[in-house]
């Protein structure tokens, strides 16, 4: 199948070096100075394991002609309505189009757009950011992408054959039975670990270490848990020892987007990944308050 990758970051750096060292038929949409040196010395990858350079068809979307089966969405939430062209000229009915933002719910809102293309929803667990132009550093070895369609009737064996795909290069795809549910386990990971950054204004190793923003980061994971299972989303085992887990297993000096964002003073996703918990909260008649004392800290009026 032919894949393209919307968004040149962390996240879709790599699944594009993975892919493409995987001997994939992969493109990437990426602009300025990282597009230039991605098209002049291959993606560069950082892990721990070493740095290497991986061949990478590169360009800008306008130079994209040729229409892809999968097109993995890997840009910032405030970023998508951007893409709205783009992904409209390049999918028709036989298109399947997989979002891999930290926003919850994303696929439901393009699905509309892009209809007749099938837009699932979808999660990637990752720790992966854009070191310098061209070059892009993984921390640590987890690395996984979740996603299915919402019902039933949407099933298309080519998700099969994409999530094959995923796994035969290195990559863990699992093709969900049930997204929605999986979709905010992962945001109850990326959700509190960023909102716990930046309450305390600390890295992932400062979350890692017995203390306040542990017990901070376990209080933030519970009110997403209450928040699924009041939503019909039940997760099937305790997210708090399950996201501590994940998070002990991160680089310490890791940190997420949002919080990188924040502090560049870059436009972020503090809507979507902070302040929607707490309206969220509001309509499912759920106690956020760890939410709320983040929320607060950001500026969010709480009687929104």
């Amino acid at each position: 199948m032919k894949y393209l990758i919307y968004g040149a970051g962390g996240i879709g750096g790599c699944l594009a070096a993975f892919l493409a060292q995987g001997g994939k038929d992969v493109s990437l949409i990426a602009r300025g100075a990282h597009l230039e040196a991605i098209q002049k010395n291959g993606l560069v990858l950082e892990t721990g394991h070493g740095a290497f350079a991986v061949p990478v068809r590169a360009c800008e979307q306008e130079q994209v002609t040729d229409k892809p089966d999968v097109i993995f969405v890997c840009v910032k939430g405030y970023s998508l309505e951007g893409t709205l062209p783009t992904l409209k000229r390049l999918s028709d009915g036989h298109t399947i189009v997989i979002p891999l933002l930290n926003i919850y719910g994303t696929g439901a809102r393009l699905q509309p757009e892009l209809s007749p293309a099938l837009v699932t929803d979808g999660c990637i667990y990752i720790a992966a950011e854009i070191k310098a132009p061209g070059t892009v550093h993984m921390s640590g070895d987890i690395f996984r992408v979740v996603f299915g369609p919402r019902t039933p009737e949407e099933y298309r064996p080519e998700l099969e054959e994409a999530a094959r795909d995923l796994n035969d290069c290195g990559i863990e795809g699992i093709l969900s039975q049930n997204i929605q549910r999986d979709a905010l386990m992962k945001f109850s990971v990326v959700s509190p670990m960023a909102a716990c950054g930046i309450y305390h204004n600390i890295q992932v190793g400062g979350m890692q270490a017995p203390g306040q923003p542990r017990e901070d980061f376990k209080a933030l994971v519970a009110e997403v848990g209450a928040l699924a299972q009041a939503m019909g989303f039940p997760f099937p085992e305790d997210p708090v020892a399950r996201n501590l887990a994940i998070q002990d297993a991160l680089d310490p000096d890791a940190s997420t987007s949002l919080k990188r964002d924040l502090d560049a003073g870059k436009p972020s996703e503090v809507d979507g990944l902070i302040f929607e918990v707490v309206r969220l909260g509001r309509k499912y008649h759920v106690p956020t308050p760890m939410y709320d004392r983040v929320a607060a800290k950001l500026g969010f009026n709480l009687e929104e």
